[in-house]
Formats: structure tokens, C-alpha cells, sequence
């Protein structure tokens, strides 16, 4: 029970501290090229990761021994590219805006899982799937007359992510979560030292300092995920995670001038509910498959 509630507030800190990263994230995206924030974001992240492999058993050689290196590399590569799109987002979006469309993740996972991971998606997830997506039509409703092409951006964002996620999972069936942290790490690390070299620019002092800020967000908040899901399973993990969608209302709100209107409010709601329902029901599933078995 006392491990449970350490769970619980490892995701809580690890939810707040995403929540001040995006914030910090939105502001330097604002004044720098995205590509380049991430870059030094993941220059500490990377670093993270080596030096947590180095302290395992076996160290970085065994941490890094994996069966489906493609999927690893293609998994880092596109948490990187979903990174740079989740800031551009942010700076361009608003925060509040970008994290109500992010928050339909799970129904894209699921509909994305069928043709991809092969699995069976009964009446009641097909409901929640359509609800979410009708809450999601509610977010994008233009309040003029013209589609802004902006929200394009998070819903490629939100795709990428859902990607991510199944590439996950896959990987999960033969390396252990650590080795996929490492990858998830060290190739974002290297892809974005690749590109963002291109985009470099010179910070004042001032954003120096909001960039080490991030740069400690960013491993604070790992290191909490990590620590929560070594306590608690996923399925009482990922639910908590939409916590991120209120922080961001309220610090886009309150800090950022952003202003919400009744559509996103109420699609939001929709998607939440829609999400939650959907992780939940797979957990249920996952579970009686495991008893069949």
C-alpha cells in the first residue's frame, strides 16, 4: 500500500514538472527555433540515460543489447521529431489548445493498433473512439470562417506520438523497459545533434538560464515516470496523465493570456472521458487474455 502511494505521487510530481517543462518550452520556442531548444533539451536527457545505463547491472553494453535495433532507432527518431512538433505547437498553438488535441493519444493509439499490432477492438472501445473523435471535431471547430491550418501541426504531433507508443509496445515484447529508455535517449540525442547544429542561436543569459531549467525538468520528470511505473501498473499510471491537460488551461490561462472557448472546453471534456474509458478497457481486456492463457 505504501509503495502504491509513492506511485502516486511520482506521477503527480512527474505530471506537475511536465507541465512547468512545456510552459518553459513554450516560452523559448517562442524565441528560438524549436529544432534547436530540443536539441540542447536532449543533450541532457541523453546524458541522463547513459549515465542511468551505466549504473545498472551489466552496464551500458548489456543495457543497450537489444532484438529489434530498427525499432528502437525508429522509435527515438520519432519521439525527437514529436518533440520539436509538440513545442512548435506550443508557441504557435497555445498550450492549452495543443494539449486538448494531444489528449486524444489514447483513441488514436487504439484505432492505430488494430491494422498495426493486430488487435480486436470490441463495441464498447469502438464507442469511446467515436466519442473521443467527435470531442476532437469539437476542439478544431473554427471559430471563424476558415480552418486554421496551425492545428494540422498537433494532430501530426499527436499521430507521431500514438506511432511512438506502438513502436513501444512492440519492442516491449523483447527488451526490457530500461534498454528501450536508453534508446529512446541516446538516438534522440544523436538525431537532434544531427539537425540542430543548423538552427543554432545565440541565447541571452537570461534564456540560458530558463534552458537549464528545462534541461532538469526534462531528467526530473524521467526519472519520476520511471520511478512511478516501478510501483504501479500502466493501465493506474496513464489516466492520471490527462492531469496534464488541466495544468496546461490553467497555465496557459493564467500566464500566457491564452483564452478558452465553450467548443474546447467541452470537446476536451469528451476526449478525457473517451480516453480514459479506452485505456481502461484495454487494461480489462489485456487481462482477461492473460487469464485465457
Amino acid at each position: 500500500m505504501k509503495s502504491k502511494t509513492q506511485g502516486y505521487i511520482f506521477v503527480l510530481l512527474a505530471l506537475t514538472i511536465f507541465s512547468t517543462q512545456d510552459a518553459i518550452s513554450k516560452h523559448l520556442g517562442g524565441l528560438y527555433p524549436p529544432i534547436f531548444v530540443t536539441m540542447i533539451r536532449y543533450w541532457a536527457f541523453a546524458l541522463f540515460t547513459i549515465l542511468l545505463a551505466s549504473k545498472m547491472r551489466g552496464g551500458i553494453r548489456q543495457t543497450a543489447k537489444t532484438k529489434r535495433p530498427l525499432l528502437q532507432v525508429t522509435r527515438g527518431i520519432l519521439l525527437a521529431v514529436q518533440v520539436v512538433l509538440a513545442i512548435t505547437c506550443f508557441a504557435v498553438i497555445g498550450l492549452a489548445h495543443s494539449q486538448a488535441i494531444f489528449a486524444a493519444t489514447p483513441i488514436v493509439i487504439a484505432l492505430l493498433s488494430m491494422p498495426i499490432l493486430g488487435e480486436r477492438v470490441g463495441w464498447r472501445r469502438w464507442t469511446a473512439i467515436g466519442a473521443g473523435l467527435f470531442g476532437v471535431l469539437l476542439i478544431l471547430k473554427p471559430e471563424g470562417e476558415f480552418f486554421d491550418l496551425k492545428l494540422l501541426l498537433a494532430i501530426v504531433s499527436c499521430f507521431i506520438f500514438a506511432f511512438y507508443v506502438i513502436a513501444t509496445r512492440l519492442v516491449s515484447r523483447d527488451d526490457s523497459s530500461m534498454t528501450s529508455f536508453f534508446y529512446t535517449g541516446v538516438v534522440g540525442g544523436i538525431t537532434m545533434t544531427l539537425i540542430g547544429p543548423f538552427y543554432w542561436t545565440w541565447m541571452s543569459p537570461g534564456d540560458w538560464g530558463w534552458m537549464a531549467l528545462v534541461c532538469m525538468t526534462s531528467i526530473s520528470s524521467h526519472y519520476c515516470l520511471i520511478r512511478a511505473y516501478d510501483m504501479l501498473d500502466a493501465a493506474a499510471v496513464q489516466p492520471l496523465t490527462y492531469l496534464q491537460l488541466v495544468y496546461a488551461s490553467i497555465l496557459g490561462v493564467t500566464i500566457f493570456g491564452e483564452s478558452l472557448s465553450l467548443n474546447t472546453v467541452i470537446g476536451s471534456v469528451i476526449v478525457v472521458a473517451a480516453g480514459i474509458f479506452t485505456i481502461w478497457r484495454e487494461h480489462v481486456v489485456s487481462r482477461q487474455a492473460a487469464k485465457a492463457h
